[in-house]
């Protein structure tokens, strides 16, 4: 029998690099609702009293960028000057151009030439069947902890808790089926008057049980705020950048990841909707029964429509051989850039949303590639049920 363990975190929305994701995505909304057409490269940066946001953004929408920084952290929950950070306060400083002739000559559509890839690189999807929304049980987990740990702040059921907070989940697997949880961390933002007994006690009680309560034993160990104290947080305490957390926003390390961070970006970026493809492609793989786990490659040249290379890896569990699997894919799933947005409605303003909690494994109706709508095609194309 094969044993290890596997270990995934999540950060809150007051993380400071999630500050920062979700700033710019909110800009990207902001953008895309009034033009649709908008290319945008958005990046944020926070530190104490401090927010910068810079970039290229070629549009024909004009959006107030301060104000939209100023309700994004307002709406997180920065709203006092001893958090670090003051949405009524706070500096906002921005520099922003316009998007590279050089690089829209390869993405922009014309009569001669169709849509290619925003950039180049490779992107990667993943699925398993260890959850019901058939992602990695440790990064399910660490996520769900760290919006609980949002829950119970905002509806004051714990009134000490500051934005600012972190989850870590260790799970043991036995022949790569989980069975337990070894080991929760968390660390949470809070107010310096609270006791670290009570932080501890209310956290276990009130965040980990209700969340993981399945998967602990008697063994299960809890770090909770293990240093002591947490009551410095925030961009107080660490400066926070868009797109520091691609492995919290992805499968945890689970699966691998290409490199390119999402927030911020409009679709036309393959960084973000190939990323979306895959993890589509990947998950309907899983939910038709031809494998237990799955990965899918998807890579592309810049200004190119067609993927340069598809590639699809079962871990040993796929029912079909891996070959046949990417043929599949090619013949089932649209992969050039704009079959891919406009497959998964990718022009609506709906990536604030993602900016928080993960991007992959979330029901709402807005994440289109979560559905498994592809699963009676795949079965057809293979004659299995």
């Amino acid at each position: 029998m094969k044993k290890y363990l596997f270990t995934s975190e999540s950060v809150t929305e007051g993380h400071p690099d999630k500050i920062c994701d979700q700033v710019s995505d909110a800009i990207l909304d902001a953008l895309l609702t009034v033009d649709p057409e908008s290319r945008v490269a958005c990046e944020t940066m926070t530190t104490t009293g401090l927010v910068m946001v810079v970039g290229e953004i070629t549009t024909k929408a004009y959006v107030d960028i301060p104000r939209i920084v100023r309700e994004t952290i307002e709406k997180i929950g920065y709203t006092n000057p001893d958090f670090g950070l003051d949405a009524r306060s706070c500096a906002v400083v921005t520099s922003i151009h316009e998007q590279s002739e050089n690089i829209a000559l390869g993405v922009n559509e014309t009569e001669k030439h169709e849509q290619g890839a925003g950039d180049q690189g490779m992107m990667f999807g993943y699925a398993c069947d260890e959850t019901p929304e058939l992602m990695p049980l440790p990064i399910s987990m660490a996520n769900k902890l760290t919006m609980r740990l949002a829950e119970v702040r905002k509806k004051g059921i714990l009134n000490w808790v500051r934005p600012d907070g972190k989850s870590q989940v260790t799970v043991e697997y036995e022949d790569d089926h989980p069975k337990r949880i070894t080991n929760v961390v968390v660390a949470v933002h809070h107010n310096p008057e609270i006791a670290h007994e009570k932080i501890v006690s209310d956290i276990k009680n009130h965040v980990i049980l209700p969340v993981c309560q399945e998967y602990i034993t008697p063994e299960t160990k809890f770090y909770i705020n293990a240093t002591g104290i947490f009551a410095i947080g925030g961009p107080e305490a660490d400066s926070g950048v868009t797109g520091r957390k691609i492995i919290c926003d992805t499968y945890g390390g689970m699966g691998r990841h290409g490199g390119g961070a999402f927030s911020g970006k409009d679709p036309s970026k393959v960084d973000r909707s190939a990323s979306y493809m895959a993890r589509y492609i990947a998950k309907n793989i899983v939910a038709a029964g031809l494998a237990r786990r799955c990965e899918v490659q998807l890579a592309y040249s810049i200004g190119v429509a067609d993927p340069i290379s598809v590639y699809v890896n079962t871990f040993g569990t796929g029912k079909q051989p891996e070959e046949r699997l990417a043929e599949a894919v090619r013949a089932i799933f649209p992969l050039k850039p704009a079959a891919i947005i406009k497959y998964l409605y990718l022009k609506r303003p709906i990536y604030l949303k993602t900016a928080a909690y993960g991007h992959f494994g979330r029901e709402d109706e807005e994440f289109s590639w979560e559905k498994t709508d592809k699963v009676a095609e795949l079965q057809k194309y293979f004659g299995v049920k």
